[in-house]
């Protein structure tokens, strides 16, 4: 190599990492104002807030179980809300999925609208859907499990879509090359190889849904967070604190059969 050739490589060396520092401190720009217009830059508010947080431990601790017992179906509907919601986003998301990657997509227009309506599903927060559930569906379970699994779809589609994307290509042109329709290019040369990293990206979304579901609670749709917001209104924060316990517990115990489960299916 000569040394005008070396040369040159160090100086496209140089650029590249002048164009990474650059882009490191445009983000970390950015990030320092979110902080200051958040208004975390601002020490009295911290120090106001101080007695506050104080008084408000003192009222959590210690935690009061003693209605321990009517939690249990409270939980245990927020379980059932997860793996229902859990379920109904996987069975909508991977239809969509395959047509809104652009390797099974069958033309661009279907790809686009996909995209779109995936796009359009995960930006509605799902306490929103919630609200929107509860008022047309009542109060309980139900438009818990249909707040979560609509919004689900929107991430979990985006999932399976972009994995979809990233399969090798090969099998895909074999099986077209051999006549084989859309569909048995899916089931015999897509499936297979992106199966596992599906498995996985649901699982998560389970531990996420149950999370969720807590929070959903709040706003009628049945479950722990029904009973949570109910201790908070009367301002019973011993109560709040048994439950945020009881809640930890449950997303452990929920966490440890994912990261079972994934083992499993690997």
């Amino acid at each position: 190599m000569t040394a005008s050739a070396h040369a040159a490589i160090l100086a496209d060396d140089r650029r590249a990492a002048m164009r990474h520092a650059g882009l490191v401190l445009v983000i970390a720009a950015v990030c320092m104002a979110a902080l200051w217009l958040t208004g975390f830059f601002d020490p009295q508010r911290f120090i106001d807030g101080g007695p506050a947080f104080a008084q408000l431990f003192t009222e959590m601790v210690p935690p009061d179980f003693g209605r321990w017992q009517a939690w249990l179906k409270p939980l245990l509907d927020t379980l059932a809300m997860s793996i229902a919601g859990t379920v109904l986003a996987a069975v909508m998301s991977l239809p969509l999925a395959l047509l809104a990657a652009s390797n099974t997509a069958p033309n661009a227009a279907v790809y686009q609208v996909c995209r779109t309506a995936l796009s359009f599903l995960r930006s509605v927060p799902e306490i929103i859907m919630g609200i929107l559930f509860v008022a047309a569906v009542g109060f309980g379970a139900l438009p818990g499990v249909l707040a979560l699994a609509l919004h689900s779809v929107g991430m979990v589609g985006k999932f399976y879509a972009e994995t979809i994307e990233h399969v090798d290509s090969k099998p895909l042109e074999a099986a077209r090359a051999a006549g084989a329709s859309p569909f048995q290019v899916i089931t015999h040369a897509v499936m297979p190889q992106v199966l596992p990293q599906l498995a996985d990206i649901t699982i998560y979304r389970w531990e996420y849904h149950f999370r969720a579901s807590a929070v959903l609670g709040i706003v009628g749709a049945g479950g722990i967070g029904f009973e949570l917001i109910a201790a908070l209104r009367i301002m019973e924060y011993d109560q709040v604190s048994a439950i945020l316990l009881a809640i930890l517990a449950c997303v452990i115990v929920v966490d440890s059969i994912g990261a079972w489960l994934r083992r499993k299916l690997k």
